[in-house]
């Protein structure tokens, strides 16, 4: 995963943007000496002395301090064509893609969606996302878990912007790197799929701290598990009182209108706002 965070591997970071199925190099930076804190409380890799943690400290706020900056551009890009831009995170295996291609589907030509994918390796999601229609581009991230300002900014070189009402970003399946770095897209949201538990939010409370909305995916499957979905509402709400949550099932459809009514809803507000 990524050298951010200290879990890369020392010399790789092999990013690529593919549109239609070809590579576009994409020369972005990441300083080999950084690591950074993951939720409230963090954590430092580092060792040794006060003085060579503080210089990693150091470090980490610089490389923050820039994607901040790189995302306000990124925000500013958005609201003035007035393009809804969301951000979507989770773990792998929640249904992300799926929920993805479905919402493109169920908007069908009346809102018009394009995607930015992000993967380590492989465009598989972007293939079966182009299956809906949409435009979509494809970030090989390589060894970095997450999506940065600077790598969505790339991918918008490659993507066709006329006439889109939502852009939605697939972040790399993480639930610990992407609820740190900023995108510039003006909603986050977060799946968690019936099959990984309710417990999530204890575990990982940065990303349900951080998001618009969450999504409980996979409710098909609420049936014969130990899942609780009113444990997960109180402990999702006491980190954070406004987020919006909704639950639903791909496969079977149910609560899939309602997700889209609010989509819809956000995207008029957007360009009115």
């Amino acid at each position: 995963m990524c050298q951010d965070c200290g879990c890369g591997l020392p010399g790789e970071n092999p990013v690529g943007i593919s549109a239609h199925h070809h590579d576009h190099g994409h020369d972005h930076d990441h300083p080999h000496s950084h690591t950074h804190s993951h939720g409230e409380a963090g954590h430092d890799h580092s060792h040794g002395d006060a003085v060579g943690q503080h210089r990693v400290l150091e470090v980490r706020q610089a490389i923050l301090e820039k994607n901040d900056r790189l995302a306000e551009r990124n925000r500013g890009f958005f609201h003035a064509r007035g393009l809804l831009v969301l951000n979507v995170l989770s773990s792998p295996g929640s249904g992300k893609t799926t929920f993805i291609r479905e919402t493109v589907r169920s908007l069908g030509k009346r809102l018009k969606t394009g995607v930015i994918v992000g993967d380590l390796a492989t465009d598989n999601d972007a293939q079966r996302l182009r299956e809906s229609g949409a435009p979509v581009v494809q970030i090989i991230t390589g060894t970095v878990c997450h999506l940065e300002a600077e790598m969505v900014a790339h991918a918008l070189k490659e993507l066709d912007l006329k006439g889109l009402d939502l852009l939605v970003i697939e972040n790399v399946g993480n639930l610990v790197c992407p609820a740190e770095f900023d995108t510039g897209a003006a909603r986050r949201a977060v799946i968690l799929s019936v099959p990984e538990g309710d417990d999530k939010p204890l575990k990982y409370p940065l990303i349900f701290s951080v998001c618009d909305l969450l999504v409980i995916n996979k409710t098909d499957y609420l049936e014969g598990s130990d899942f609780d979905p009113e444990a997960l509402r109180e402990r999702v709400l006491r980190l954070n009182p406004g987020i919006r949550i909704l639950s639903l099932s791909c496969r079977t459809g149910e609560g899939v209108s309602e997700w889209i009514r609010w989509l819809a809803g956000e995207i008029e507000a957007f360009r009115n706002g």
